[in-house]
């Protein structure tokens, strides 16, 4: 199949709808389902990093809008993150130049892998399990909004600490790397880190991750743009397909529980991991 046949832009904007539905729903950029896609469409491992990225920020910007909306973004959280990771993200989209693009192929799927595992552990616990450290947080104010959200949700009636400048800084840093040198959103590395160390409910976790995820991938954007990495018969329709998706994703959360998401999360990269890293690793080693 070659770019901008009737059949490939059909089925690349099927893959955006459900980059943003995950992107929404799990607070990840999407590219986990859209690199391995437009890699099977035919796409050059390179073009399949930077062509992704255009679709990162509406399906992100998408999603945040809703979650604003609820009350569910930790603002503090998320610009800490995006601001430190925006600069980072430059970084990791000059560093493709310097690595084979099959590797960045298979590390994506590893990071998937990681995610994946690291998400299901958390979920796996029972309904009954605290989210954070057992009980209220002292010195943590809620407002309205969250309290009513407490009242409907008792498993997220917690917000998470306002946890240091420094330490959100180099989760930011870290994820924004990855974002740039693997044409991801950099959400498959926070969510995980936020619900996990940094004991964040999932769905502050992936409210503020989208937040985070639509800064840094402005300068990533430019960057592979820059330097030729986006097909933009693939990234055009990609792009088409994010927002609606974003809309569905979106509701979907809202209207679920925490474990819910967290297995739903993890069962579905995992599957993708799993397929994408085989399929990688044969072309690598063939």
């Amino acid at each position: 199949m070659e770019p901008g046949e009737p059949l490939v832009v059909g089925l690349t904007l099927l893959a955006g709808f459900g980059a943003g539905v995950l992107s929404a729903l799990l607070g990840v950029g999407g590219a986990v389902i859209t690199t391995p896609a437009v890699r099977a469409l035919g796409a050059a491992p390179i073009d399949a990093v930077g062509s992704t990225v255009p679709a990162i920020l509406p399906s992100a910007v998408a999603g945040t809008l809703r979650y604003a909306r609820e009350g569910l973004v930790d603002w503090r959280a998320a610009l800490g993150l995006g601001l430190s990771g925006a600069v980072f993200a430059v970084v990791g989209a000059l560093a493709t130049s310097l690595v084979d693009a099959r590797l960045l192929m298979v590390a994506t799927a590893g990071l998937m892998l990681w995610s994946g595992v690291t998400v299901v552990r958390g979920g796996s616990r029972g309904p009954s399990d605290p989210p954070s450290d057992g009980g209220p947080l002292d010195g943590v104010e809620t407002s309205e909004t969250d309290t009513a959200f407490a009242a409907e949700r008792p498993e997220e009636s917690v917000r998470p600490p306002h946890h240091h400048l420094g330490l959100l800084a180099v989760l930011g840093a870290g994820s924004g790397f990855v974002a740039g040198l693997l044409g991801v959103g950099g959400g498959i590395v926070m969510v995980p880190v936020l619900t996990g160390p940094l004991r964040a409910p999932m769905r502050t976790a992936v409210a503020s991750s989208l937040v985070a995820v639509a800064i840094f991938s402005v300068p990533a954007l430019v960057a592979h743009t820059w330097l030729g990495n986006v097909d933009w018969s693939y990234a055009v329709p990609l792009m088409l397909g994010v927002v609606p998706g974003a809309r569905v994703g979106s509701r979907l959360t809202v209207g679920s529980s925490d474990r819910t998401i967290r297995l739903a999360f993890g069962a579905l990269i995992l599957v993708l991991a799993v397929v994408y890293g085989a399929s990688e690793l044969r072309s690598l080693l063939g």
